[in-house]
């Protein structure tokens, strides 16, 4: 759904262990700046031992550690992957054990996380350029939600295209994502 082409700056904002950035260098050829982006330092490490066993070499890693991190990234990607953290109840059936831990307070924490990241990364991205919102959540309150809040107080922001995939439906794991196009 973001579509990153060779030779842009593409960001994953919530990058883990780098599956997803991996994916996008590869849609890219290789050639152009991905900046993987994540709060905790030993899945970036991960993420640098996958880019060099892939021989990916377009692949930056940055540990959020302050509000200044996302701050210095003001207006300079093309394109922003955002597969915030969730509930997982997409993903369920092949982590069954998973739904004896959320509560209803892990939830509330993972909304205000969520509208966090979606406010606060979506300045990192260049006006013209795109943005996915994408959780592996079934959950109203963690997909459409937040995007459609973010829309409320964001003007320059238009949602271009939903996606939802269901584990019953479709046979995949369950996730939602939506693109956004920041206005020039």
């Amino acid at each position: 759904l973001l579509d990153p082409k060779p030779g842009e700056r593409v960001f994953d904002a919530c990058a883990g262990a780098g599956g997803k950035s991996l994916h996008l260098a590869a849609l890219m050829k290789n050639k152009g700046k991905i900046i993987s982006l994540d709060v905790e330092e030993r899945k970036l490490q991960e993420l640098k031992i996958r880019n060099r066993r892939a021989g990916v070499d377009i692949v930056e890693t940055r540990l959020i550690d302050s509000t200044k991190t996302i701050k210095r990234l003001s207006e300079a990607c093309d394109a922003l992957l955002l597969d915030v953290p969730c509930s997982g109840l997409g993903v369920w059936r092949r982590n069954p054990d998973a739904r004896w831990k959320m509560t209803k307070e892990n939830i509330n924490e993972l909304m205000n996380t969520q509208k966090h990241i979606i406010t606060n990364y979506s300045d990192m991205v260049k006006p013209g350029g795109r943005m996915v919102y994408a959780t592996c959540s079934l959950l109203p309150s963690e997909n459409e939600r937040p995007v459609e809040e973010f829309l409320k107080s964001h003007s320059e922001w238009d949602k271009k295209e939903e996606l939802r995939l269901w584990p019953d439906r479709d046979g995949f794991d369950g996730f939602y994502m939506c693109l956004l196009h920041k206005k020039a």
